[in-house]
């Protein structure tokens, strides 16, 4: 699961991807290629969890951030910042709307609104494009050859072509599974989730809300948009002490630092849940597919899991912190037992018993 991350240059992307991944990025460094990392997934649960049952060993569920080489007309003109996209699984566009003198802007000026709207028209153009050269090539191989998948593959492209000429993304065109079959291969970047974020200046900590324009075209678009301000929230990861940075974020208002907001925002976007398996040896977090079967949880822990899956024990998070132990819950009677047709939600805690 990768999230890259775009932007127009000085919009403050390295500096949230150092926020997100802890990657320390030499100061006027230029980035030829994808720049990968990783990122803990804030989630209070699981800190509430290692707090009940101090666990020798402790794992939060990670998920990957690539930053990207940053969007000029050099790398728009030869298509290689949109091969870079096609290999995510989700994008993360970072607008501008700080302002600060000391940090030009290639347009002059800073406009959070004519930003996201240049590179939101960008990712649509670019499938415009592949989808009108996929249909002459088809035009062309149907004139020799009646192939009854490829007349159902240019009937679809000419309808996706329509929606791109009305100016919207492929993520709100409808498919069926026999329709995604022939296009799963296709580099089409607008059928991605993306995320927008606003990077904000300091003195709008706490009051920064998405411009209306910009909340407009991200509900209509489905994207999910969020304020945060990059800058300072790299000066407080720089601090060692725990107490000090949530001190730290309390006195700005930061209610929730940048990570846990981007990776919760980044897990919706990928379509996963997270779920927990607990114990005195480790406490450790888990990422499955939303609605996944118990059998498919199971094996996200290890193949043989799945393999030989008889039943999923599962306690609630939220009766567990209700109750206060598992002897509690189970004498309760709010453990359930599970079998494979059972879909994992959000904040389970799981058992899995297997035979293989």
């Amino acid at each position: 699961m990768k999230v890259g991350i775009i932007g127009l240059p000085q919009s403050g992307k390295k500096t949230l991807f150092t926020v997100l991944t802890g990657t320390r990025i030499p100061e006027g460094s230029q980035l030829a290629k994808p720049l990968p990392g990783t990122a803990d997934i804030l989630d209070p649960r699981f800190d509430r969890l290692v707090a009940m049952y101090e666990p020798k060993k402790q794992q939060p569920a990670r998920i990957d951030f690539v930053l990207l080489p940053k969007m000029e007309k050099e790398t728009i003109s030869k298509g290689s910042i949109f091969q870079d996209i096609a290999d995510m699984d989700a994008i993360c566009l970072v607008v501008r709307a700080f302002e600060d003198e000391a940090i030009f802007h290639v347009d002059g000026h800073v406009d959070g609104v004519r930003d996201a709207e240049m590179v939101c028209s960008e990712l649509i153009i670019h499938d415009q494009i592949f989808v009108e050269k996929r249909l002459e090539r088809l035009e062309i191989t149907l004139k020799k050859i009646k192939d009854e998948d490829q007349k159902k593959e240019f009937a679809l492209l000419q309808r996706m072509q329509t929606h791109l000429e009305e100016e919207k993304p492929l993520r709100l065109f409808d498919i069926s599974d026999e329709e995604e079959a022939l296009i799963r291969s296709y580099p089409l970047i607008t059928r991605k989730e993306m995320l927008l974020v606003l990077n904000t200046g300091e003195t709008e900590i706490g009051s920064a809300s998405i411009p209306e324009p910009i909340q407009t075209r991200c509900e209509k678009d489905q994207m999910q948009a969020l304020c945060i301000c990059a800058g300072m929230e790299a000066e407080i990861a720089l601090l060692d002490d725990a107490e000090e940075k949530t001190a730290f974020l309390e006195d700005l208002g930061i209610a929730e630092p940048a990570l846990g907001l981007l990776t919760r925002a980044a897990l919706k976007a990928l379509g996963r849940i997270s779920f927990f398996t607990v114990g005195k040896d480790e406490v450790r977090q888990w990422l499955v597919r939303k609605d996944a079967p118990a059998p498919k949880a199971a094996g996200v822990i290890h193949s043989d899991l799945e393999r030989g899956f008889i039943r999923a024990e599962v306690i609630k998070y939220d009766e567990l912190m209700a109750l206060g132990s598992e002897a509690e819950v189970k004498k309760a009677g709010k453990l359930s037992v599970n079998g494979k047709d059972y879909k994992v939600e959000d904040g389970d805690i799981l058992n899995i018993r297997f035979k293989v």
